[in-house]
Parts: structure tokens; C-alpha cells; sequence
């Protein structure tokens, strides 16, 4: 018996093993700096992809943002997409079918992505990317993890194509919200299941600096509550926008449901999509300076792992900023926060001895944890075995 359960251990330990070394592509507020990304990376994406987009009207968001991109970006044609094949450009096949993820329903969407992919006129398409409207907020933890399941299946009957998974936007209920909670759940089955995630929620969490706005209510408009008085008096976009120059730090640009700048941000990222799915590595010139000399936001892997009864979490800041660190389960249920604080530039250590937030001891499984930052957010999985 002690011999059958040793053996199940040592096998889920290597499936476990083979999960983390196989590559995840997370696409959230860290990714919307586009002059970071290499301009080879940009011109390999327009050679390689063929995108099919499924979405409404906050989906837009990503196409609009787009549209003016190049002639902000100085109008060399670096940054041209085509709703169909042409040269020099990146191909999109935008509005590939109608509805989005929600839209009839929760299920629509996989039939449609199915019909669309065994049709021979869509041999090429290797990317297939939809978006949520507003169902997200309503969304139950199983309606989640029927699209979870749906997305997977996908993957498994079309090993061709990627397949990118995303997060619902913003509502204005905050972190204890259902939104939250269930984008937190999209979120973790990404970063267990090393998936690609467009990480649409994170995206407008944040503004370029790099304040994040999560905590205070936000909502898609980009308006938050700014002293906590349960009143969105604050718009982050319109405050950044007014305080930089147009033309320069931002452009004009339709945005469905919010303000040009997240239109702006959406398509910083598409592009660091892009990018990545093509084969870039996601590591830019300055990474590699800051990793030469030492410097670098960093959350390391926990050890021991997998782990009983305690764990050690190593975590390094390099700028004043406020810290979180929390742990989640592979459903995405929050079960404890383990820092919350404002830390200066060092190297620390915590200490997770598996017990939730009201001191009970949780069971084995696989559990994320995520450190959060100013500047810098990163997830990792661990595994605890009783």
C-alpha cells in the first residue's frame, strides 16, 4: 500500500515537472511597453500568423487600438494589420464569426470556432483568439470551467492552431466581486496549465506607470473610487491622458465602453501577442541588462516543492513599491494572503506552512502563488502532498 502511494506520488511529481517546463504566454499589464518589443519580432508575426477574431463590442477594443497605431508609431507600415491576406501586413481575420464567449451563451462560440477551422478556405489560420463582453460578471464557477474545458478540447483537435484564452473586463465590483473571482479562476487554470492568456481584466487594472487600480472599484469606463468613499470619482485613463501629451505618450483612437488610452494599452499587448506567438521569447534588451548586473524584479520557485507540511517563497524588489503576495487553488479561490505591505529594495523570504487565511489546513493539490507589485506581477505553482 505505502508502495502504490509512493509510486502515484513520484508520477504525479513527474507529470507535475512536465507541466512547468512547457511554456505558458501571459499577456497582462507588463506587456503594453511596444517599444520593448524587437522590430524582427514584429515583422516575423506579420509573416507567420493568421488570426482569426472572434468578439464585440469591448473586444474592439484590441482592433480600434490597432487602427492608429502605425501612424502614431510614425507611419512606417511596421504596425499594419489587413482583414485578409496582404503583404507586409498582419493578417486578421476580425469578426471570424459572429457572438463572442458569452454570446448567445456560454457554448455557441466552440460550434462556430469548429465549423470556421474544418472549412478549407481557413487552412491557414493558426491563431484563434475570442473575447468576453459583459458575461463574465455573471459567469458561475461552472459556466468558467465549461469554457476551460471547451478551450482545451480545442487545443487537443486542432494541435495546429493556437488557441489564446481571455480574461473578462472590468465591472466595478472589485476584488471581492464575482468578475474578480472568476478571471482569477481563468487566470490560474493558464498559469497551471501553461496556456496562452490575454489577460484583458489585468490590462486595465493598471496605467502605464504602473498604479493599479483593481482595488478601487474600477470599472470598464476606466473610472475608480478614489478615497474609498464607495463613489467612482477618479478616471485613470482621462487623468494619465491629461497629463501627457497626445500625439507623443498616447493617441486618439476608439475605445467601446472606455477611453482612447486603454484602446492604446489593448494594442500594446496585441502586439506582445503577436510577437511571442511567433516565437519571440518575450525577453527585451533592457531584461538582459538588469539580469547581467543582478538587478530585477524576481518571485522565485518555492522550496522545497512539492512540500509538507511548510514552504519557503523567495521574492526580490528593486524598487520602493507596494508588495502582495497570495495564494490561490487551481479553481482560483483565494485561500490566503501571506504579505501585504510596503517593501524597500531587497531580497525576502516568507513562509507558507499550509493553512488559509482562518488558520485550517488545506488539502493536497496544486495551489498558485502570486506575487503583486508595483511594477511587476508573476505567478508560479506549487504542490502540496499530505
Amino acid at each position: 500500500m505505502q508502495k502504490n502511494i509512493f509510486i502515484s506520488v513520484i508520477i504525479f511529481f513527474l507529470l507535475f515537472t512536465n507541466i512547468i517546463l512547457s511554456q505558458k504566454i501571459i499577456i497582462d499589464h507588463n506587456c503594453t511597453n511596444i517599444k520593448k518589443i524587437p522590430e524582427s519580432a514584429i515583422t516575423k508575426a506579420k509573416n507567420d500568423l493568421h488570426i482569426a477574431y472572434g468578439h464585440t463590442s469591448h473586444g474592439s477594443q484590441l482592433i480600434t487600438g490597432m487602427n492608429n497605431l502605425d501612424k502614431f508609431m510614425g507611419g512606417t507600415g511596421l504596425y499594419l494589420w489587413s482583414d485578409g491576406v496582404e503583404e507586409n501586413k498582419l493578417d486578421i481575420d476580425d469578426y471570424f464569426v459572429s457572438g463572442d464567449l458569452g454570446n448567445p451563451d456560454f457554448e455557441t462560440w466552440e460550434s462556430r470556432t469548429r465549423k470556421y477551422l474544418n472549412n478549407s478556405n481557413n487552412l491557414d489560420v493558426n491563431v484563434v483568439i475570442w473575447s468576453w463582453c459583459g458575461e463574465v460578471s455573471w459567469a458561475s464557477e461552472s459556466n468558467i470551467n465549461t469554457y476551460l474545458n471547451l478551450m482545451n478540447q480545442l487545443e487537443i483537435d486542432y494541435p495546429n492552431v493556437k488557441f489564446v484564452y481571455m480574461t473578462g473586463h472590468s465591472d466595478g465590483t472589485g476584488e471581492s466581486g464575482n468578475l474578480h473571482i472568476r478571471n482569477q479562476q481563468i487566470r490560474n487554470y493558464c498559469i497551471t496549465n501553461n496556456k496562452v492568456l490575454y489577460d484583458f481584466y489585468d490590462i486595465e487594472c493598471y496605467d502605464p506607470d504602473g498604479n493599479y487600480f483593481g482595488d478601487k472599484f474600477v470599472n470598464d469606463n476606466c473610472d475608480y473610487d478614489s478615497n474609498g468613499d464607495g463613489s467612482r470619482d477618479g478616471n485613470w485613463a482621462k487623468e494619465w491622458q491629461n497629463s501627457h501629451t497626445e500625439g507623443v505618450d498616447w493617441y486618439q483612437c476608439s475605445s467601446a465602453h472606455s477611453q482612447p488610452l486603454n484602446a492604446n494599452q489593448k494594442a500594446y499587448a496585441a502586439w506582445w501577442l503577436w510577437a511571442r506567438l511567433s516565437g519571440w521569447n518575450g525577453i527585451t534588451s533592457v531584461d538582459s541588462q538588469n539580469k547581467k548586473l543582478g538587478i530585477k524584479f524576481e518571485l522565485s520557485q518555492n522550496y522545497p516543492n512539492p512540500f509538507n507540511p511548510t514552504t519557503n517563497i523567495k521574492f526580490s524588489i528593486v524598487k520602493n513599491s507596494n508588495v502582495k503576495l497570495d495564494i490561490f487553488n487551481a479553481l482560483g479561490e483565494h485561500i490566503k494572503t501571506l504579505v501585504d505591505n510596503y517593501y524597500s529594495p531587497g531580497n525576502y523570504i516568507t513562509i507558507w506552512n499550509g493553512k488559509n487565511d482562518f488558520g485550517n489546513k488545506v488539502n493536497s493539490g496544486v495551489y498558485i502563488y502570486r506575487l503583486t507589485t508595483n511594477y511587476f506581477v508573476e505567478s508560479k505553482q506549487m504542490v502540496l502532498i499530505k
